[in-house]
C-alpha cells in the first residue's frame, strides 16, 4: 500500500507531548488488528501499516482545527465528586444540563468516540474503503485517550501539583521504554459491545479513579529519588533531549503495578471491539470486495493536507498537554 508519509516514532520529550505518544497510539492500532474475526482480518490486516501511521493524526489536527483539542479528554472532575452523578451520559441530557459550549469547554471525549463509532458504522455499511481505513485509525485513538487516567482529570498535566511532565511521562516514556520487552499485548479477542457508550463511560471512570494513583506515587518517587539521577540527557534523531531517566521510569512503572500496561492492553481490546461492533452493526459486509481497494490521489492529498499543516504548526490550537 502506498503511504503518504514515512512512519517516525515521536519520543517523548518535554517541549511536545501526544497522547499515549505517536508509538503508543501505533501499537494499540496494531496490535487490536489482530484481535479481529478472520472476516474482518481480510482487510484491516494489510491496511495494518496505514492504521498505524495514521492513529495519530488527530493530535495532529490539534495543531490546525482548535475544535479538535476537547474530543480527547474530559475534565471530568470539574462535575463534581466520583463517580460524578451530577453528569448525564447522554448528550442531549448533558448539553440541557451544561450547554454544549460548557461541555466542550472541559472535553467531550466519550461522546466523540461515540460519533465515530456511527461515523465507521456508517463506512462499512457504505463499502467506502478509504472512510473505512480513517474512521478506523481515529476512532482507535479516541479509544486509546480514553484510558488514560490524566485525559480525565483537570491536573492532565500534574500543572495544578508542580509535577509538570507527567503526562508525557506517563503515557509515553514508560511505554517506549517498556514495551517491547516487558509488556504482553495477547488480550484475546474481540467482542460484540452492546451498549458502547456504557462501555467507553466505564473505561472514564476507571480513568479517573486512577488519576489521584498516577499523581501521587510521582510525588512520592520525586520526594525519595536522589534528584541526580531523575533525569537523563539522550540523543534521538540527531538531537540531545531531556527526559526521565530509565530508572526514574522503572521506579514509577513499579509503584504503579503495571497501570500503564494493563491500560494499553484494555485499550488494544475496547479498539478492536469497537472496530467489530461497528461492522456487525453494519450487517457484517463482505469486505473482501474491498481487498484491491486503495485511496484515491484526492484522498491521499487530504492526508498529505493535514501533515502540511501539523508541520507547520506552532503549537496546540486550544488547550497543551506539555
Amino acid at each position: 500500500m502506498k503511504t503518504l508519509f514515512c512512519f517516525t516514532v515521536c519520543l517523548c520529550t518535554f517541549t511536545h507531548a501526544y497522547c499515549w505518544g505517536f508509538f503508543g497510539h501505533a501499537q494499540i492500532n496494531h496490535y487490536a488488528v489482530y484481535l479481529l474475526p478472520t472476516d474482518m482480518i481480510v482487510l484491516f490486516k494489510p491496511a495494518q501499516t496505514f492504521l498505524e501511521e495514521h492513529a495519530a493524526d488527530p493530535d495532529k489536527r490539534r495543531y490546525a482545527v482548535p475544535e479538535e483539542g476537547p474530543r480527547h479528554y474530559i475534565d471530568i472532575d470539574h462535575y463534581g465528586a466520583y463517580p460524578f452523578p451530577l453528569l448525564p451520559h447522554e448528550w442531549e441530557k448533558a448539553v440541557a444540563t451544561y450547554t454544549e459550549d460548557s461541555l466542550k469547554a472541559h472535553g467531550i471525549v466519550p461522546w466523540h468516540v461515540q460519533v465515530m463509532l456511527a461515523r465507521l458504522t456508517r463506512s462499512f455499511r457504505d463499502l467506502n474503503y478509504a472512510e473505512i481505513m480513517k474512521n478506523s485509525a481515529e476512532l482507535g485513538h479516541y479509544i486509546a485517550d480514553a484510558h488514560v487516567p490524566l485525559h480525565a482529570s483537570s491536573n492532565h498535566n500534574g500543572q495544578l501539583t508542580q509535577q509538570q511532565g507527567i503526562h508525557g511521562f506517563w503515557e509515553s516514556r514508560i511505554p517506549e521504554l517498556l514495551a517491547a520487552s516487558d509488556f504482553d499485548f495477547v488480550v484475546g479477542k474481540a467482542v460484540y459491545l452492546d451498549d458502547p457508550g456504557s462501555f467507553i463511560w466505564d473505561r472514564v471512570l476507571e480513568s479517573a479513579h486512577a488519576t489521584d494513583s498516577v499523581l501521587s506515587f510521582e510525588k512520592a518517587l520525586n520526594d525519595s529519588f536522589p534528584a541526580a539521577s531523575k533525569y537523563a540527557f539522550e540523543e534521538r534523531n540527531g538531537k540531545t533531549v531531556k527526559q526521565y531517566s530509565s530508572a526514574y521510569t522503572l521506579a514509577y512503572n513499579q509503584k504503579l503495578q503495571g497501570m500503564v500496561e494493563r491500560r494499553m492492553r484494555q485499550s488494544i481490546f475496547a479498539v478492536a471491539s469497537f472496530w467489530y461492533t461497528a461492522w456487525v452493526d453494519a450487517g457484517q459486509p463482505d469486505l473482501r470486495k474491498l481487498k484491491e481497494k486503495n485511496f484515491s490521489a484526492d484522498e491521499m492529498s487530504t492526508f498529505d493536507w493535514l501533515n502540511q499543516l501539523w508541520q507547520k504548526g506552532t503549537g496546540m490550537l486550544g488547550r497543551g498537554e506539555e
